[in-house]
């Protein structure tokens, strides 16, 4: 799985790594069916294990997948078993996978956690995720992979919409839970060479979140995103 990750981490991993402490959640952002957001992930938890620490994985994945997850783990079962949403599902996502259970066949202080609702379940996804991740808050840091917009601790929703779902980084903030986030946003999807960490206290961390991704709602833009989010990955043209 990891044969291609470099084995000291960048100042970009450091950064994020530094942050996974017992009793927190880290969420990383992603515009989905992108191969380096998959690398950069891999990477983080690669970096970590390197330290012999334990770690939650929190991945996008239906809750009802959970017992295939844990038989390929334990070798009764294999990527292809597994159901993932077509949004999601492309081939270095199923590569990850199975490179996960194989770190946990192989002894890795390791739990592999799927935390989405089913499709049709009739519940409010963010919710869902953002109770699974609760339910597993312990001394063992949790590591999640989530859509760019789960990142958001705080949306300023236009008054014209009502009855809106708060995103799992919000509902965790609302618990007093230690969270933090960082979305992964492209200059555009082809420019995936080269990545760097720009802090949410720089100025154009606010002109990204706000054109990349309040853009996408009906939501007034931030004038600062400290509180919003911890940091961007920016991923660009080397």
């Amino acid at each position: 799985m990891f044969s291609s990750i470099p084995v000291y981490p960048s100042e970009v991993h450091n950064q994020i790594i530094e942050g996974l402490e017992p009793n927190s959640i880290t969420i990383i952002g992603e515009y989905h069916k992108q191969p380096e957001s998959i690398q950069f992930f891999e990477e983080l938890i690669y970096s970590h294990f390197q330290q012999d620490k334990c770690l939650v994985v929190a991945l996008e994945i239906a809750s009802n997948q959970q017992s295939i997850l844990d038989e390929i783990a334990e070798g009764r079962a294999t990527v292809a078993d597994i159901e993932i949403p077509q949004m999601i599902d492309h081939p270095p996502f199923r590569v990850m996978i199975d490179g996960l259970t194989r770190l946990k066949r192989n002894g890795n202080c390791l739990k592999l956690l799927a935390i989405d609702a089913e499709l049709g379940l009739g519940v409010d996804r963010d919710e869902w995720m953002a109770s699974k991740l609760l339910d597993q808050v312990s001394q063992i840091p949790i590591l999640a992979l989530l859509g760019n917009l789960h990142t958001l601790k705080k949306v300023d929703w236009n008054i014209s919409m009502s009855g809106v779902s708060l995103y799992v980084a919000e509902i965790l903030t609302s618990q007093g839970r230690k969270i933090r986030t960082y979305p992964q946003i492209w200059v555009d999807k082809t420019c995936n060479t080269r990545n760097r960490f720009i802090s949410s206290d720089e100025q154009e961390t606010i002109r990204l979140i706000n054109r990349r991704l309040i853009s996408l709602l009906n939501a007034s833009e931030y004038e600062t995103v400290s509180g919003i989010v911890d940091g961007v990955i920016f991923w660009e043209c080397g």
